[in-house]
């Protein structure tokens, strides 16, 4: 076995998921490094869960080939991989007490006592919890519980940690402190995590590297900055953040760079992420976040401008939201702007007419 993969966790090669005429999983191939985070991420039906069963051996695939540090396990059942998974109820035994839930494993394997007790002390040491042994499940917080939960997977050592969308149940600010959490326990582990969630924010907040899934495919698989940044398609560029989608159609090619017409003007924009034109006038859209649209005196001196109407304007706090209607062209998709806002920093009202712009590098067009 090479050095390289040695370095490989998980390697998913062509994986396929039936289940009557439905492919659950279609085709899937990506690559884990050991030590890394790996969000799996789609809409509700996706397949992100059932793929993650796969990777513990809940599941069976029905083609396809799954690598575990460079051994096939593909046929090997859950109890035989030397991996763990947390769900979304996380089925902590509520007649035991935290020290008897997080051992229940090694207690299992036969392990000493004295061996349990050092393993438990540091589980709840990495998980910050020290001294919780004697506590009842039903004494745990929210957050607690999701920690101790944690602690009992680890405890055994997995070599990969899988978690399905443990932090659903959580509201909106402990589940923002179990993200810097996971995020803290995984690095000072060392423990290769995969991640389920629909949550695009909290993937991007905790990743290494991002796999997008759509209807049993993995559309894209890359760190946040790729994927948002170079979406690879128009559901990954909306999925993932707010963007404008500008109808478009290809003018020529410059270097790495493509032409094309939106809004009666032309644009200079880089291509999605696999993608390219195959002739002149192909149809397709350009992607413009919402945050690299700039206005008025910012927008001046850049290589793609056009002109609109201030439509509407939002206060929130340090940031305007603009909608703004591209002039001259009917039947045209408003663009929203984000603009920083601070105190003595000039104001654009409705019915306004300004320059609007942005940067080739800003903007990918998709066919």
């Amino acid at each position: 076995m090479s050095g390289v993969e040695h370095q490989i966790a998980i390697e998913v090669r062509d994986v396929v998921k039936r289940f009557g005429d439905h492919a659950a999983v279609n085709q899937v191939s990506f690559r884990v490094r050991q030590g890394e985070f790996i969000s799996l991420l789609g809409p509700s039906g996706c397949g992100k869960t059932t793929l993650l069963r796969m990777l513990g051996g809940l599941e069976m695939p029905d083609q396809g080939t799954i690598l575990l540090s460079g051994a096939d396990v593909t046929r090997i059942p859950a109890y035989g991989r030397n991996t763990n998974m947390i769900f979304q109820q996380l089925a902590l035994f509520p007649h035991m007490d935290v020290y008897k839930n997080i051992a229940y494993g090694l207690k299992m394997k036969g392990t000493s006592k004295g061996e349990i007790r050092k393993s438990v002390e540091r589980v709840l040491e990495l998980v910050q919890l020290p001294g919780f042994g004697t506590r009842k499940v039903s004494q745990l917080s929210g957050g607690q519980a999701q920690r101790i939960a944690i602690a009992r997977a680890l405890i055994n050592q997995p070599q990969v940690l899988l978690l399905d969308e443990p932090l659903s149940a959580l509201d909106a600010q402990l589940r923002l402190d179990m993200q810097r959490e996971l995020k803290r326990i995984q690095r000072e582990s060392g423990t290769t995590f995969i991640f389920v969630t629909h949550d695009q924010e909290e993937a991007m907040n905790v990743s290494d590297r991002i796999g997008v899934m759509r209807d049993g495919v993995m559309l894209q698989y890359g760190t946040p900055d790729e994927i948002y940044e170079r979406p690879a398609d128009r559901f990954v560029a909306k999925f993932i953040g707010d963007t404008n989608l500008l109808p478009s159609r290809v003018l020529g090619h410059e270097g790495d760079l493509t032409i094309v017409e939106t809004a009666g003007e032309a644009i200079t924009v880089h291509i999605g992420q696999g993608q390219q034109p195959s002739s002149l006038r192909d149809q397709g859209h350009i992607s413009i976040r919402y945050e690299y649209v700039r206005i008025g005196s910012e927008a001046e001196g850049l290589r793609n401008r056009l002109t609109g109407v201030i439509r509407d304007v939002r206060y929130g706090g340090t940031m305007l939201r603009y909608t703004i209607e591209p002039d001259g062209v009917s039947e045209f998709p408003q663009l929203t702007a984000h603009v920083p806002h601070f105190p003595g920093k000039p104001r654009f009202s409705p019915g306004e007419t300004v320059t609007i712009g942005w940067e080739p590098q800003d903007a990918v067009f998709f066919i």
